[in-house]
């Protein structure tokens, strides 16, 4: 004859099921405690080991207007990891052979700088800084590969990322955009003082005006907005958008923007000077002027993500 279960003795049987389950997520919890606490150290023992070249860093970023937004980049990184710390993996694993190979990678670095040195060809303070600050990404790379794995890195990869803007361009590339930018936006102010009826001859980026000659100098060149504006737009495109064609569209906006913003404040001078006469080309728009052409520059910039975002928007709405 058939009997129900006794109650209490299916309770009793239960117990010891859920005490497993409760000590394995306690030894879980354990772990990942244990992985956190663990990658926090070998961030501070990191921060020791290249303390000197990091402290360089920032005393070159304070006292460089090129690279003043330095100082600025780990705190963008930091918030935008905190804007993500929900989708952040919670199972954490090691991932040995990319934190090998990123481990390779700022060995790689350094031993390039101590060959350099041996060589005799010892890189500029720039180029030092900009190889020691790479070496130390890689190294972080290294920690996060190493206690967080690849899932939880490839979570937080834009944040971390974004940390390259950290490093300095060097002297080779920052030559190399200025004069770039030098040439094309005194393309665009000769087509600008040409649409304006003001004449002028022009040799090369020379320009003779009515009552100046005027030369496109490489401090014209607005490497410093220009490269802002483009880490300003990598942002807001990750930001704001999420169709891939839509956010390489927005930065690649931010090229002809920056010549064009380049060749206006070229044209603005020349017209000062014109009209106003020859002493305004020490004036403070011309000194100082920066500022002010970049925060024109982002009118157009953000109504063409307000134009993107609302077309990405209607993209992602059901049918």
């Amino acid at each position: 004859m058939l009997h129900p279960p006794n109650e209490a003795a299916a309770r009793e049987a239960m117990i010891p099921a859920q005490t497993g389950h409760v000590s394995e997520s306690i030894a879980s919890s354990h772990r990942k405690m244990w992985r956190v606490w663990s990658g926090a150290c070998f961030g501070i023992v990191l921060l020791a080991a290249f303390a000197q070249p990091l402290l360089a860093l920032i005393n070159y970023a304070a006292g460089s207007q090129l690279y003043s937004y330095i100082l600025l980049v780990p705190f963008v990184s930091a918030y935008l990891l905190y804007l993500r710390r929900d989708q952040l993996p919670k199972t954490l694993v090691t991932d040995l052979p990319l934190a090998v190979v990123s481990l390779a990678a700022s060995l790689g670095v350094l031993v390039l700088i101590y060959w350099l040195d041996f060589v005799r060809q010892r890189p500029s303070d720039n180029d030092r800084l900009a190889l020691l600050t790479l070496s130390f990404l890689c190294c972080l790379a290294t920690g996060g590969f190493f206690f967080f794995g690849r899932g939880w890195m490839r979570a937080a990869a834009f944040p971390l990322a974004y940390l390259i803007f950290i490093v300095p361009m060097p002297d080779a590339m920052a030559d190399a955009l200025e004069t770039a930018s030098k040439y094309a936006s005194a393309e665009v102010a000769n087509l600008l003082f040409h649409l304006s009826s003001t004449p002028f001859l022009r040799a090369g980026l020379i320009f003779q005006l009515p009552n100046i000659t005027i030369e496109v100098a490489q401090e014209c060149s607005g490497i410093r907005s220009s490269w802002v504006l483009l880490m300003t737009s990598i942002l807001a495109a990750n930001l704001f958008l999420k169709t891939p064609w839509r956010r390489l569209a927005l930065v690649a906006f931010v090229i002809p923007l920056a010549i064009l913003r380049n060749g206006f404040r070229i044209l603005v001078i020349g017209l000062l000077c014109v009209n106003a006469g020859p002493q305004m080309i020490h004036s403070l728009i011309h000194r100082r002027g920066g500022p002010l052409f970049f925060m024109l520059s982002l009118i157009p910039f953000f109504l063409v993500l307000w134009r993107l975002r609302k077309g990405d928007v209607r993209t992602r709405q059901p049918e």
